[in-house]
Formats: C-alpha cells, structure tokens, sequence
C-alpha cells in the first residue's frame, strides 16, 4: 500500500473528521474508500463500453431509413 499526501483546507477536514468519526471512520479510510469506489467505476464503464462494442459487432440488426426530421420531433 502506497501512501499520499493531501492539501485540504482546514474546514473541510474538519468537517470530514466530523463525518468520519460519526460513522466509527477515519479520514483515511474514507479516502481510501472513495479512490477504490472511483477506480472500481471507472472499470466497470470500460468493460461496460468493450461490451456494448463487441453486442454491436455481432449484432444482425439493421437500421432501416430515417423517415423523420428534426423538426417532426420536435413539433408540439
């Protein structure tokens, strides 16, 4: 485990103290936790993209011709 330094300003620690001692935490473990749920999210919309391209790739479907304009679509 690699560890950071961080630059907040004093009311925001503060307040995260606050929060972190509400929930029996630490700034520290909700630091932690924020980066692993930040790059666990970042993980799951990348397989999530390679999924959708490969699902288009083998797709048989065919778009048929556009019979509407903008203009239809938008008409009250």
């Amino acid at each position: 485990m690699k560890n950071i330094t961080l630059s907040v300003e004093e009311e925001v620690l503060a307040a995260v103290r606050q929060y972190a001692a509400e929930r029996n935490s630490s700034v520290n473990a909700l630091v932690r936790e924020f980066l692993g749920n930040l790059a666990a999210h970042r993980d799951r919309a990348r397989r999530a993209r390679r999924r959708l391209q490969q699902l288009s790739r083998q797709s048989q479907g065919e778009l048929g011709a556009r019979t509407w304009t903008r203009q239809d679509l938008h008409e009250r």
